[in-house]
């Protein structure tokens, strides 16, 4: 019997037509969408499955879209009876990571991400930056040359052995991309609408500390590992602390596909729109290790046949 990760992508995943499936296939889809909705006061099924992207990409708008896929897509990995020993989440992706570890409600879940997109909204506004992905660089360096560039600059994902993303000021993230070339690496500037991660989203970050203090979390039902450590959280309580630091922390992927695999992780689910996580989780995990992924009934039906 396989041991399950399901695993939650978030900005980034995007595109116009997303949880349509799901939604035309069930009750449960459509009941996400209709909270989404209600919380966020967008036109939900209009932004996901007519768009147009330029819409759903603005950071407001996208947050509880990509998430209210995630869930659609939770759901009908959970109806169908997949039963993951851990989960985690990209960025915004842990949000739904917590409802399936059993600590979030969806309805908070859905609140949380569409305050959380306004607050990052408002922060990339008042404090401009940019992000870049760094590629033939080990992290470590790249944390490195972040520190040599100086300013305000730091690694935002460790995303595989071999990419890391920088993040921070436009001038120190253009240095330290500079640094990186030369010593052989290609720097990639990103069409971002801000330095996600950086410490120009400190206020975001104090405001959704508040946000999340007075939100329940109940005790986790499987391990959810946390974007802040790569590692499994003591306890819901442990979880919910390291969310309140995330905003402004490095989200550590590689460390947490690695967590994943020492608990004797062997297939690794990817639930929502498209499959960038699926794609990064094979640049780390090794051959023989399964990495599905989930957006449609299509590929639910795909999955369950290859975990069969």
């Amino acid at each position: 019997m396989a041991k399950i990760a399901v695993v939650f992508p978030g900005q980034g995943s995007q595109y116009v037509g997303m949880g349509q499936a799901f939604c035309q296939a069930s009750a449960q889809a459509r009941e996400i969408f209709a909270q989404a909705e209600a919380v966020s006061g967008l036109d939900m099924e209009r932004l996901c499955f007519a768009g147009p992207l330029e819409e759903l990409t603005l950071t407001v708008n996208l947050q509880p879209a990509v998430v209210a896929v995630d869930l659609a897509c939770w759901q009908a990995l959970a109806a169908a009876g997949v039963e993951p020993v851990a989960v985690a989440g990209h960025s915004l992706g842990e949000y739904p990571a917590l409802v399936a570890a059993g600590a979030l409600s969806a309805a908070d879940c859905l609140k949380l991400v569409s305050q959380r997109g306004r607050l990052m909204d408002r922060d990339a506004k008042a404090n401009p930056g940019a992000m870049s992905a760094i590629m033939g660089l080990a992290p470590e360096q790249v944390a490195a040359i972040c520190a040599e560039a100086g300013g305000v600059v730091q690694p935002a994902n460790y995303n595989t052995p071999a990419q890391t993303v920088i993040t921070g000021a436009a001038e120190a993230v253009a240095k330290a991309s500079a640094l990186a070339k030369e010593r052989g690496a290609k720097a990639i500037p990103l069409k971002v609408s801000g330095a996600w991660h950086s410490p120009l989203m400190q206020k975001a970050g104090e405001d959704m500390r508040q946000a999340l203090m007075a939100v329940e979390f109940k005790p986790l039902a499987r391990a959810h590992l946390c974007n802040t450590t790569g590692q499994p959280a003591a306890d819901h309580q442990a979880a919910k602390a390291e969310l309140m630091n995330q905003l402004t922390s490095p989200v550590r992927w590689v460390q947490t596909v690695e967590a994943l695999l020492a608990m004797g992780v062997d297939a690794f689910i990817e639930a929502g729109p498209k499959n960038v996580l699926a794609g990064l989780i094979k640049k780390t995990a090794p051959e023989g290790v399964k990495v599905l992924n989930v957006e449609d009934p299509a590929s639910l039906e795909a999955a369950l046949a290859a975990l069969a």
